[in-house]
């Protein structure tokens, strides 16, 4: 069985630095957040869903998902909360869609890249 690690202790110490700095700038934690959220089963669903179609009403993501509009209205919800997701109310409804172009292309590069995973696995 190969091991998956160094056999020797090689350190680059300029790419260390540059990478380091570089990492300091940024807020990993939030990132985390984002991940963490994408991570269950329903809410990427719903994500998907939402990188399909412009926007959705709770109710259509109730039914495209197979819960109650209160299930998908949760999830919905914290999709929101998490900045992922923005909601507009028209009239008695309630549409949802992923906030910008970047959840767009995480969620459908996720999705792709898990097919290709599979493909090779």
């Amino acid at each position: 069985m190969a091991k998956e690690i160094c056999d020797v202790v090689c350190v680059d110490e300029e790419k260390v630095e540059r990478v380091q700095q570089q990492l300091s700038e940024q807020n990993p934690l939030e990132v985390a957040k984002i991940f963490k959220a994408l991570s269950d089963d329903t809410r990427i669903k719903i994500a998907y869903a939402l990188s399909l179609e412009d926007k959705l009403c709770v109710c259509d993501v109730a039914n495209i998902i197979g819960s109650s509009t209160a299930t998908a209205s949760y999830h919905l919800r914290l999709l929101n909360n998490m900045g992922l997701a923005k909601y507009s109310k028209e009239g008695k409804l309630v549409y949802y869609s992923l906030d910008d172009a970047h959840v767009k292309h995480l969620v459908q590069v996720a999705f792709i890249h898990q097919k290709e995973v599979v493909s090779v696995g």
